[in-house]
C-alpha cells in the first residue's frame, strides 16, 4: 500500500512561546476520516557536535537538565538562533559552552528528535582541531562543566549508560562512525 501525507485541514495555537509553541490540527488522513485533535509541538531547530581537541579527545559537557532532574553528560549543542544556519549555530554554541574553536566542520547526521509530536530537526556537525581560544560564555542559566574523553572512553561511557540525552547518543554514534571512516 502506498503511504500518502496527510492533508492539514486547519490550525489552531493553543501556546506560543520563545521555546516551545504547542498547536492542534484538523487533519484529513489517507482512508478519508477526518482527525480533529493533532496535538504538534514546534520547537525551534538544533545543532549539536562531536567536536574533537588537536589532541583528538571529544569534548562533553556536564549540566544540571531540570525536567528530567538529572545532572546529564551530554555533547555541546543547542537551539538555533534566527535565521542562522546550523554550521553558524554549532560554532556559536560551542565558542559558549566550551570556548573552543575548530579547524574543520563536517555535517554528520540530520535527525527528527520526535516526528510523531514535534516538527524540528536536530543538525549534527563533527568538529575536529579543537583549540580552546577563548573563556565560557555561558546564558545567565547555565552552569555546566568542560569534559575530555578519548574515543574508547566515549565508547565505554556508551556501553555502560552513562549518557543519558537520546540525542546526543545518536549524535555520538554519527560521530564516531565519521571518525572511523575518516
Amino acid at each position: 500500500m502506498e503511504i500518502l501525507k496527510w492533508q492539514k485541514l486547519a490550525t489552531k495555537y493553543l501556546v506560543k512561546e520563545k521555546w516551545a509553541t504547542l498547536r492542534v490540527d484538523t487533519c484529513k488522513l489517507q482512508g478519508g476520516a477526518v482527525k480533529d485533535d493533532y496535538y504538534v509541538l514546534e520547537y525551534p531547530n538544533w545543532a549539536n557536535a562531536v567536536a574533537l581537541t588537536k589532541e583528538g579527545k571529544i569534548i562533553l559537557v556536564r549540566q544540571y537538565r531540570y525536567a528530567a532532574d538529572i545532572i546529564s553528560l551530554e555533547i555541546p549543542g543547542g537551539v538555533m538562533d534566527g535565521d542562522e544556519t546550523a554550521e553558524t549555530a554549532i560554532k556559536r554554541e560551542l565558542l559558549e559552552e566550551t570556548g573552543y574553536s575548530f579547524d574543520t566542520c563536517k555535517l554528520v547526521a540530520t535527525l527528527y528528535p520526535n516526528p510523531a509530536t514535534s516538527n524540528n530537526k536536530t543538525f549534527t556537525f563533527l568538529l575536529t582541531g579543537g583549540v580552546k581560544t577563548h573563556e565560557q560564555q555561558l546564558d545567565e542559566h547555565e552552569i555546566l562543566n568542560v569534559e575530555e574523553y578519548t574515543v574508547e572512553e566515549v565508547k565505554q561511557l556508551l556501553a555502560e549508560n552513562k549518557i543519558d540525552q537520546a540525542l546526543h547518543v545518536a549524535g555520538l554514534f554519527y560521530g564516531l562512525a565519521a571518525i572511523l571512516h575518516d
